[in-house]
Formats: structure tokens, C-alpha cells, sequence
């Protein structure tokens, strides 16, 4: 988490694995403003009003949104904002970031694709005519479990989002910058702090003492940089910590509430239903199900 200014996730894409798709409905938004090493192709149906966060980019989306994120180091989310659809639709695929080699880049068929990979260090969105084009084969690729011709799905895709002449970047902002100014200081000893502790009592007073501010100041300033209290920000760490144990380990649900920093188990599965609109059993039985490796 120290190459971050907001919350690190923890994906379930291994080094054997080309990618991960994963297919899924939901009445909300409630996966915090993040990062990740890996570059996200995002799918979202159905979410007019919801607001993209995408480093210092804000925005309503329509009916139809795709995104591909590139950077370790970029923040980026959607909210519920203006968002009253019950029956939201996304389609998320992560792949490593060396998954087409930069010899095969280099090649000339492959210069478009080069040319957005490079532009999606900053977040592109694409325009709807090609959104409408690819939809149907998001879809498919997310039913085919065959992974070799899934792979060359996935960068023909790839490809077609490549020619998309009205896509644009999304951030402005120069995110090795940013970091280095003393809000992204603040904000990463935070995060680093929370890492290292999110299992013990931790209380707003030791996070104020950790980047020498007010208890009251430390409040506001969490607040301004995660759109979330201390207290909020600190169980959606938790519970993200929590959906990758439910999802890729065995341990019991009590286990995973206990590592997690949580001590009460009811408080625990309440918190889990009112961020997943599940519990804790139902997540891990759901996702076992949507979840595809290639």
C-alpha cells in the first residue's frame, strides 16, 4: 500500500491465471475509491446518475460505461450519487499489466493498442456507439469458460476499444506528483498504519497521533480524501480484507470476522449484509459461482 493514496485491493488474479472476469447484479455501489497493480477493463449497465471517481476526475455516468484503468497508482470508483436503479449490471476483468509482451506492442498491427494502453495510465473512457458494439461479446466472454480462445477474445476486444476514436482520458492529474504533495503523505501513513493494524482496537486518536493533526482535523481530512468517516473507511477496509478470505480460502466465517479486526461476530455479519446486501455465507456461496479464471 505504499505506492497508494486510497485503498489498496486485494485481487484474486494469480500469476498463473491470463485474467479474472467477474459477472454480477447489485442494487448499489459499495466498494470503496481504490487501487490495484493490475489494469481493469470495467463494464457497468444500467447505473445512469451513478458518480466515476477516477483520479481527479468526477462524473455521472450514463446507462452504459466502460472504463479501462492502467496505473497501480490510480484511485478509482463509482458511487451511488444520482444512481436510483435497483438492478445494476458489471462486468470487471483484471489482467497483469505484462500480459501482451512490449515486443508484440511494438509491432505496427498492435501500435493502437499501445497507444491506449499508455493513455489508460490516466483512465479512458470509451463512447457509447463502440460500448453498444462490444457489450454482447463482455457478456459472452463472461459465460466461456474455454480459455484459450477466451484470451484471444479478450484482446480482440482489446483491439476494437483500441480504434475507438472518441474515446478520451479521463485524469489529468500526474499521480507520481500527487503523491508527493503533503495530503499524499498524510493519506498514505494512514493507509500504511491501518494496514499494519486493522486487526487491533483502532481508534480515530491514534490515527490523529500518526500524522500529528487534531482529532477533529484528522476527521475532516479522511473525510475530504475518501468521501468516508474514519470509522466507515476503516470496516470497508476490514470487510474488503474479509471478501478476499471468503473468496479464496477455506477458513471459517468466525475465523475470517476475527483476522479481519472485527470482535463481534453480529456486528460483523451486520456490517457484511449492509455493504453486500448479503451475508457473509451468501457472498462466499455467490461469488464461488460468477467468478471465471483464464
Amino acid at each position: 500500500m505504499d505506492k497508494a493514496d486510497f485503498f489498496r485491493e486485494i485481487t484474486s488474479l494469480s500469476e498463473e491465471d491470463c485474467f479474472i472476469i467477474i459477472n454480477r447484479s447489485k442494487t448499489n455501489f459499495t466498494f470503496p475509491v481504490h487501487v490495484h497493480a493490475e489494469y481493469e477493463l470495467n463494464f457497468i449497465e444500467n447505473a445512469k446518475g451513478a458518480r466515476r471517481i477516477v483520479g481527479d476526475s468526477v462524473e455521472e455516468i450514463e446507462d452504459l460505461e466502460l472504463c479501462l484503468i492502467g496505473n497501480e497508482m490510480l484511485e478509482h470508483g463509482w458511487v451511488d450519487f444520482n444512481c436510483l436503479s435497483q438492478k445494476i449490471n458489471e462486468i470487471t476483468i483484471h489482467f497483469h499489466n505484462d500480459l501482451f509482451l512490449e515486443s508484440l506492442l511494438n509491432k505496427k498491427q498492435f501500435q493502437s493498442m499501445l497507444v491506449m494502453f499508455e493513455n489508460a495510465k490516466n483512465g479512458i473512457v470509451f463512447s457509447q456507439p463502440v460500448i453498444h458494439a462490444v457489450k454482447s461479446r463482455l457478456f459472452k466472454l463472461a459465460e466461456d469458460k474455454n480459455s484459450f480462445h477466451s484470451v484471444l477474445e479478450l484482446m480482440a476486444i482489446l483491439y476494437e476499444l483500441s480504434q475507438d476514436e472518441k474515446s478520451r482520458i479521463m485524469s489529468s492529474c500526474n499521480t507520481v506528483e500527487r503523491n508527493d504533495t503533503l495530503s499524499g503523505c498524510m493519506i498514505q501513513k494512514t493507509i500504511k498504519y491501518i494496514e499494519l493494524n486493522f486487526q487491533k482496537d483502532l481508534r480515530i486518536s491514534d490515527l490523529a497521533l500518526v500524522t500529528n493533526m487534531s482529532e477533529t482535523s484528522f476527521s475532516r481530512f479522511i473525510k475530504k480524501r475518501t468521501g468516508k468517516s474514519f470509522v466507515e473507511y476503516l470496516n470497508d477496509f476490514r470487510l474488503n480484507i474479509a471478501i478476499h478470505y471468503l473468496v479464496n480460502t477455506s477458513k471459517s466465517i468466525s475465523e475470517i470476522r476475527f483476522d479481519c479486526g472485527f470482535r463481534n461476530l453480529s456486528n460483523f455479519n451486520r456490517l457484511f449484509k449492509k455493504r453486500k446486501n448479503c451475508t457473509p455465507k451468501e457472498f462466499r456461496d455467490k461469488n464461488a459461482k460468477i467468478k471465471i479464471f483464464i
